[in-house]
């Protein structure tokens, strides 16, 4: 137990630190290769910090905990919008101003969908998880597609002025958004581990660890990026990081898990996850434009908005431990 806590504390530290170096890497390279900054945050960002909620669900398929395995993908993306979006908003409202954001929070809200309609018969089978594979790499095609078109979006913010008063050679920038990379990963990896033995210890469900201490600790790594990206006013950053995330997990994190192993889904993982998991992604896309389409950025209101819902489902489902627990007793 005390090498558990150990690694949760080492984890969280490496972490802080490589995810700030990790988004000066990532824009510094987008400036070299005259990239768009989304571009960055939507593949090299949301394939980075979403790689331990892939290694993580792909080791609880074939070791045959498929809970875990969806509660990590789902309980990612619920993380991901109601706590990282709702705590960035809540210390500075984001700007949404990308045309390419404004066509993947739709397709996002489009993919939930899919992803759900594969749970009705409370199986994951092998071929849906293929299709969810299939699925996402034409999005991601797609997505590289329309970024590259879009080049001559401009990085902006403070990122940008600091790349041009102190520029950073493309050599070096690689090196740290490498680095930074394997860091992220790596201490993230510290964090689950020390978490989950933890509450393993405790008697906790499967499905439940991977919704609350494994999605957090695996999102770790959003969270640290968007605080870095805030502090650097990079908010495409932030939301590319995120909807990136979002993909990524619905799709390849679920998709592989279901290919290695067929996974029994248990009902409130459809009524109760998922539906929320969609309802959050809906309620990004309205925060962000509004009914009407004239508002453009997420405000400080509503990001305590979203950290309200995520208080209200943590609580909701540590009621339903406790319960359990005694029940059992």
């Amino acid at each position: 137990m005390l090498m558990a806590f150990g690694s949760i504390i080492a984890g969280l530290v490496l972490l802080v630190w490589s995810a700030d170096k990790f988004v000066e890497g990532a824009a510094a390279t987008a400036k070299h290769l005259g990239m768009p900054t989304l571009l960055i945050g939507m593949v090299i960002i949301g394939f980075g910090t979403s790689a331990p909620e892939l290694a993580v669900s792909a080791m609880a398929a074939a070791d045959g905990n498929p809970g875990l395995a969806l509660g990590n993908g789902y309980g990612s993306n619920i993380t991901n919008i109601a706590l990282i979006v709702g705590l960035t908003a809540v210390i500075a409202p984001i700007a949404v101003h990308s045309q390419v954001i404004r066509k993947e929070l739709p397709l996002l809200v489009i993919l939930t969908l899919i992803a759900g309609s594969q749970l009705i018969d409370g199986d994951l089978t092998r071929l849906d998880g293929a299709i969810l594979l299939l699925v996402f790499a034409g999005v991601m095609g797609w997505s590289i597609f329309q970024g590259i078109r879009g080049k001559d979006d401009p990085l902006g913010g403070e990122t940008d002025a600091e790349i041009i008063a102190h520029p950073m050679p493309l050599k070096s920038a690689i090196i740290w958004l490498v680095i930074g990379l394997v860091l992220l990963v790596v201490s993230s990896r510290m964090l689950v581990w020390g978490a989950v033995t933890i509450a393993q210890s405790l008697g906790v469900s499967d499905l439940v660890i991977g919704l609350t201490i494994v999605a957090i600790g695996t999102s770790l790594p959003e969270l640290a990026s968007a605080l870095a990206s805030v502090k650097k006013n990079e908010h495409d950053l932030i939301l590319g990081n995120i909807l990136g995330s979002g993909i990524f997990n619905t799709l390849a994190v679920v998709g592989l898990a279901a290919t290695i192993e067929p996974l029994q889904v248990d009902p409130e993982v459809l009524y109760r996850d998922w539906t929320l998991m969609l309802a959050l992604t809906v309620g990004l896309l309205i925060m962000g434009f509004g009914l009407t389409g004239w508002r453009k950025r997420i405000s400080r209101f509503d990001g305590g908005a979203l950290l309200l819902v995520y208080v209200a489902y943590t609580g909701y489902l540590l009621t339903t431990v406790v319960t359990a627990g005694t029940v059992a007793t």
